[in-house]
């Protein structure tokens, strides 16, 4: 039995980084297929208001915790978190450990030529590595020839960066047909990798302000959303924190 934690309507695997790494490895080798869900403030949210979504991610071989403030709050669910495990920094170490095994890597998403970039990135920085990509602006019509191109290519690690929750509905819809061993959402991160986006300095994600540096970046698409989404969390943990402290005063 996995160890989980509960934080509001998300259940985590508690995993350090390389503890996740190693199980989505030796899920690959022994042949195990299922999808890995990395989830932050904005996703969790994102659930509690779409329910497919939160199917989708209750369905998942594996859930980590995509962001701070969640490793955070797990203790007030009498929880517990080690760390964040984040989608880019999986692509990067995943696609080390498929250069040295022969996996087969596919990223999907973000447009041409950024996706482009990506690959050739992560050639130079893994020797070896077998990958390939493709753009995410497609209309839904062009879905089954993406499908069909990356069933082809029988791809053991397929990333797909679409953003939520078109991302997610893309692997649950073309599950079946993709043939993929395993199969991750990661976001934003290809453009990251292609170099368009700046990545927040580490000290920022241990702070819990990893999506101010997003949303400094693409503040028109971004600001909206972490307005609405980060004070709806503030919000439902104050909550929380407001009940437990109550119970304590009341000695329940």
């Amino acid at each position: 039995m996995k160890e989980r934690a509960v934080v509001l309507n998300g259940e985590f695997d508690a995993l350090t980084f390389e503890a996740a790494v190693d199980a989505i490895v030796a899920a690959l080798n022994r042949g195990v297929r299922g999808w890995v869900c990395t989830v932050n403030v904005a996703t969790l949210m994102a659930m509690r208001r779409d329910s497919r979504l939160q199917a989708f991610v209750d369905r998942a071989a594996l859930v980590v915790a995509d962001g701070q403030p969640i490793v955070w709050c797990a203790t007030l669910f009498d929880g517990w978190l080690p760390e964040r495990v984040t989608g880019i920094d999986l692509v990067d170490a995943l696609c080390r450990r498929a250069a040295a095994s022969g996996k087969r890597v596919y990223l999907l998403g973000s447009t041409p030529s950024l996706v482009a970039s990506a690959v050739a990135r992560l050639r130079e920085r893994h020797p070896g590595l077998i990958v390939d990509g493709s753009d995410g602006y497609f209309p839904l019509e062009q879905s089954a020839e993406r499908t069909e191109e990356i069933s082809s290519r029988s791809i053991d690690l397929l990333f797909v960066g679409m953003g939520t929750p078109r991302q997610e509905r893309f692997i649950e819809e073309n599950w079946d047909r993709l043939g993929v061993g395993i199969a991750i959402g990661v976001g934003g991160s290809l453009d990251v990798l292609a170099g368009a986006r700046h990545r927040a300095r580490p000290w920022m994600g241990r702070a819990g302000l990893e999506w101010l540096v997003r949303m400094v970046q693409e503040p028109r698409r971004l600001m909206p959303r972490y307005l609405v989404t980060n004070t709806m969390f503030c919000l439902l943990i104050g909550r929380v924190i407001l009940v437990q402290t109550k119970r304590r005063l009341l000695g329940g």
